[in-house]
């Protein structure tokens, strides 16, 4: 490839913020290269809450326990200045064995409400500022999720999983005991989706409730919950990934909007989510407000006045990868309209300003999560932060005066989540937090780099390079080439906790990412370029990114790389190994599809296969076929390392004891790591450190000089 037709930007940048947010990477002569034990050695910091006032934030810190195996959360506290910039150090509010999550706090900044195992099932609980201990406000015979409080205080929203039919919550529980009881073990099902991502389905769903609370907030005497959702056969949050964005409160406290999909027998195949309105009480059945869209509906916010409904909104029905767009409905009336439409990116959440001016919105940006603004009057957008990736905004209202000040959490390539405040038309943000300062101070990351090439059809391509650990000039490093899954998605700069490439860079390997045709960030044309043609325009892409990564930075060993993939990345590897079969030394396959049509036919979400192929395979055979790895293991020779998890029901763990099979009938050199108890993901800590180190032996076996 022609130099000229590559450019580079360097990810370090002379600003505040470059030394701000690479601070790890500038590690000190003694320290150690990252690896698996330092990435379970992180603390993960999720969920920021503002309080009313704008004077404190709660969030939720997660480590690692790894003599239990298991990941644990707590809560914590920062007091903030009248500048918006932290006051002091953040204190941690909770540190029970059982895990607390979840914090929302009291309108009047008194208590944080919160969800904790500490009486042996997830209830909600209550802690004070002002000093005590945490009270236990439900008592209910189910684990409750997904907690809201409403914005006068009166009640509170939450989430049982429930027999549809029952009439009551004792009836769920008698059934439950009833089944527990019985010798029988098998369960008849009559409609698809019978199993999903990692899960079975036992006949119940995840209803929406509200507690009525007290002017003292705790429960009401006498209250019981009240199923909002009463009658549908379907989940609120949508599963498995929904959560506290899928419902939101009325200013006023009086009525609740959330997200549900009623789609009977054709949930398979369905993305048709709708936003349902309900008083608080139940008094009235939902109504929906969405139904002439027939496709997804998400992340309703209202403006601080209640008069209208901010939401997102998909317009392809039974595309998931569609892009999100911005409609804002006047409640009165029932007219929407379109905020930004000519604004070619897909955001994933939306909280408005204090003076319901302005909508501010995170989304997917050229390898970065980027916040944004938008005017609600005239639907301009403002990128308010370029650089990271940034996760879960809020903004201060409050006695806080001026610019709107945004308070959220942020992460990069050498960095993990760490709170920052940013007040709008500054140019970099103020960072709140250091809570991972320590354990990294000895340890050594690797340097990244942003590049930019033409690929499939003369189109700007991205990608990223990370210098090994202990990167010195003039050696040559062998190389982890990472393909990401969905396909829409993205390796961006974010700090992964399953896929990082900082544990290539500290085993001694260079990392090359290619955001192929089909990824995130870079508008709708390119994301659905991919449709019906997984192996074309992204294996170009692929190509061409590793050999203008090549070209580029001498110190690539081309001749030394091996390629790794998990989920559409371990399709991809598939591909490869059949059609680029020349080019590595070694692969990993990941929970990868080795046969479509087994893939369309024992897989759940009907609705992606039928989208990315063109119909049901029964339908249109030859679209499936024509990007099915199977047909060309004839074509295979390079070794491989498959992994897959039995708990996986997204791709099935056939699919990975197909592709080993295929492997070692052909005599190629192979090992499959086998994970019953794991799902689409690796998961628990033991098993990561086993996944990390049986994935770098096998490249150190295979890139040796």
């Amino acid at each position: 490839m022609r130099r000229a037709a590559v450019r580079f930007v360097p990810f370090t940048r002379a600003t505040t913020l470059a030394v701000l947010l690479l601070a790890a990477a500038a590690a000190p002569a003694a320290a150690h290269p990252f690896d698996v034990h330092d990435l379970l050695a992180m603390q993960r910091l999720s969920d920021p809450q503002v309080s009313p006032d704008g004077r404190r934030v709660a969030f939720v810190v997660r480590t690692t326990d790894l003599e239990a195996n298991r990941g644990r959360t707590d809560l914590w506290l920062l007091e903030l200045a009248a500048d918006g910039t932290a006051a002091g150090e953040p204190r941690r509010l909770t540190s029970h064995p059982d895990s607390d999550s979840n914090p929302r706090w009291s309108p009047d900044g008194a208590w944080i409400y919160f969800l904790s195992g500490r009486s042996g099932s997830s209830q909600v609980w209550r802690l004070p500022l002002a000093g005590g201990e945490a009270q236990q406000v439900t008592d209910l015979p189910l684990d409750v999720g997904n907690l809201v409080v409403a914005p006068d205080g009166g009640h509170l929203a939450f989430t049982l999983d429930v027999f549809p039919a029952c009439a009551d919550l004792a009836c769920t529980t008698d059934k439950l005991a009833e089944r527990a009881a019985s010798a029988a073990t098998g369960h008849l099902y009559t409609d698809l989706l019978f199993r999903h991502w990692d899960a079975w389905d036992d006949d119940r769903r995840s209803h929406l409730f509200t507690l009525a609370l007290g002017e003292d907030g705790a429960a009401a005497s006498g209250s019981e919950p009240v199923d909002l959702t009463k009658g549908f056969d379907a989940d609120v949050p949508s599963q498995p990934f929904g959560g506290t964005e899928d419902v939101a409160f009325a200013p006023d406290g009086k009525s609740l909007v959330f997200v549900l999909r009623d789609a009977g027998p054709e949930e398979a195949w369905s993305t048709n989510f709708d936003l349902y309105r309900v008083p608080v009480d139940g008094s009235v059945a939902a109504t929906d407000l969405t139904a002439a869209n027939k496709a997804w509906d998400a992340s309703p916010a209202f403006s601080p006045d209640g008069r209208s409904l901010a939401y997102l909104a998909m317009s392809k029905p039974g595309f998931e990868a569609d892009r999100f767009r911005v409609l804002l409905r006047d409640l009165a009336s029932g007219a929407e309209r379109e905020l930004a439409a000519d604004w070619d990116r897909s955001p994933s959440s939306l909280v408005f300003s204090p003076d319901g001016r302005t909508l501010y919105a995170t989304a997917s940006n050229v390898g970065q999560t980027s916040l944004f603004a938008i005017d609600v009057a005239g639907g301009t957008v403002e990128k308010v932060l370029w650089f990271g990736t940034v996760r879960s905004p809020q903004v201060i209202g409050g006695g806080v005066v001026g610019p709107d000040r945004i308070v959220f959490g942020m992460d990069t390539l050498t960095s993990p989540v760490d709170l920052y405040t940013l007040r709008r038309g500054d140019e970099e943000p103020t960072r709140l937090t250091h809570f991972n300062r320590d354990a990294l101070a000895d340890v050594e990351m690797g340097e990244p780099e942003q590049f930019h090439f033409e690929g499939a059809g003369g189109d700007r391509v991205w990608g990223y390079v990370v210098k090994p650990a202990g990167f010195e000039a003039g050696h040559k490093y062998p190389i982890a080439f990472l393909i990401h899954g969905g396909p829409q998605g993205s390796f961006g700069n974010d700090f992964h906790y399953r896929w990082n490439p900082q544990t290539y860079a500290g085993a001694g390997f260079a990392v090359v990412t290619v955001d192929f045709h089909g990824s995130v960030g870079y508008g709708q044309d390119f994301q659905d370029a991919i449709r019906d043609d997984w192996g074309g325009k992204p294996l170009e892409d692929l190509q061409k990114g590793l050999a203008a990564a090549i070209e580029r930075y001498p110190w690539l060993d081309g001749g030394r790389a091996c390629a790794l993939g998990a989920s559409y990345g371990g399709y991809m590897i598939n591909w490869i190994e059949g059609n680029w079969p020349d080019r590595f030394r070694c692969l990993v396959n990941h929970d990868g599809l080795f046969d479509n049509r087994m893939m369309y036919y024992a897989t759940e979400e009907l609705w992606f296969p039928e989208w990315e192929h063109m119909g049901p395979y029964y339908e249109n055979p030859e679209a499936h076929e024509a990007q099915n790895p199977v047909n060309f293991v004839a074509k295979w020779k390079t070794p491989m390392l498959v992994v897959h998890g039995g708990h996986d029901f997204r791709v099935p763990e056939t699919q990975g004891f197909a592709t080993f099979t295929a492997l070692r009938r052909r005599g190629i050199p192979a090992e499959l790591l086998y994970f019953p108890d794991e799902s689409h993901w690796v998961l628990s800590p033991a098993n990561s450190i086993l996944w990390h180190d049986t994935v770098n032996d096998w490249l150190h076996r295979w890139l040796e000089p």
